[in-house]
């Protein structure tokens, strides 16, 4: 008997397993379509034609939004950035743009992943991108800038899939000229560091930011466990440090200011700061309590935006800030990422 009972009673545990189960399981699947079917609904309804939008100044991104345009090429007006977007084609794991000329930056999946540089022009609102030129790149995806006239576009990869939380990581950062020849790897260029010519093994350099000069650069150099500013030259093909504890420089539009992510001690944490290029004075935009993680973006001469992932959930959004201290951040699109904005 009491074998009876305990096969009866593991029967019907099992039974109920079964329908819990069974119940959790289509509970979600229910909601998990709801949720898909709702956020198709919201992409409908907040979905406009490129030409629309190219009718005047606007802001190009990369879609975040879990759908089936996840990672494409959005644009939305300037004026009204968080109304209705253009959402294209393309697809870029990074995206950066100037008047109508595009660099992409894209992984192609496959048996042994590929990534490629491609450069995009357009002619008229309403006419498709085409690709005016593209390369193959050595390693994952990281960032991208055009310069103002569209002449010159750089990108920066990590080889080896390393990232910025890893200690030792690597990085390629190429200059070159859209559909003409290529500066190289800034590695390759002459490096002066507090004013002393140094050939170190360990530099890394990334996150260009181009002048309007077609020569001149901001970007990160990294070597001996400090990260500094470095100004570069096209023409003398040299780097120079003007300033330390700097990451992902991004030149205002009135090419005075650089902004930037500053590293805490223990280098896992970013806030965002500005430093005037004349005095050295830094300001750190304290009112952002996250880490961010980002090329800074201007959107004009008094605010900055940034990308960062909401909590708890896979999704960018992009965060405005203005440059005063203790501004408070405003999310200005959501659902989007690798901000351009484009006067």
């Amino acid at each position: 008997m009491t074998t009876f009972w305990a096969k009866r009673r593991t029967a019907i545990f099992g039974a109920i397993v079964v329908l819990v189960t069974a119940g959790v399981t289509a509970y979600a699947l229910s909601a998990i379509a709801e949720n898909d079917r709702r956020t198709s609904r919201a992409t409908e309804a907040t979905t406009t034609s490129m030409p629309q939008i190219e009718k005047g100044p606007r802001i190009l991104f990369r879609h975040t939004g879990r759908d089936a345009d996840y990672g494409h090429v959005g644009a939305v007006a300037l004026d009204d950035p968080g109304g209705a977007r253009a959402l294209t084609d393309l697809s870029c794991d990074r995206v950066y743009a100037q008047a109508r000329s595009v660099s992409c930056l894209a992984t192609e999946q496959g048996v042994v992943s590929r990534y490629r540089a491609t450069d995009l022009a357009t002619s008229t609102p309403g006419k498709a991108w085409r690709e005016v030129d593209g390369t193959d790149l050595p390693g994952l995806p990281s960032r991208t800038r055009i310069s103002p006239d569209g002449e010159l576009v750089s990108s920066t990869v990590f080889v080896n899939g390393d990232s910025y939380m890893v200690s030792g990581f690597s990085t390629r950062t190429l200059i070159r000229r859209v559909g003409g020849a290529s500066y190289g790897d800034l590695e390759k260029f002459s490096l002066v560091v507090d004013g002393r010519k140094v050939s170190p093994v360990d530099r890394n350099i990334w996150g260009v930011t181009f002048a309007d000069d077609d020569r001149t650069f901001y970007a990160t150099v990294a070597t001996g466990g400090r990260t500094y500013l470095a100004r570069g030259d096209l023409t003398e093909r040299s780097l120079t440090t003007i300033a330390d504890h700097v990451e992902c420089p991004s030149l205002s539009p009135d090419g005075t200011r650089i902004a930037f992510k500053e590293a805490d001690k223990d280098g896992t944490r970013w806030t965002p700061a500005v430093l005037d290029l004349a005095t050295g004075r830094r300001t750190v935009l304290a009112g952002e309590t996250h880490s961010i993680d980002d090329q800074i973006e201007w959107l004009d001469d008094g605010t900055v935006l940034y990308g960062l992932e909401r909590e708890g959930e896979p999704v960018d959004d992009v965060w405005a800030l203005d440059t005063s201290a203790s501004a408070t951040p405003r999310v200005l699109i959501p659902e989007a990422a690798s901000p351009a904005v484009l006067r």
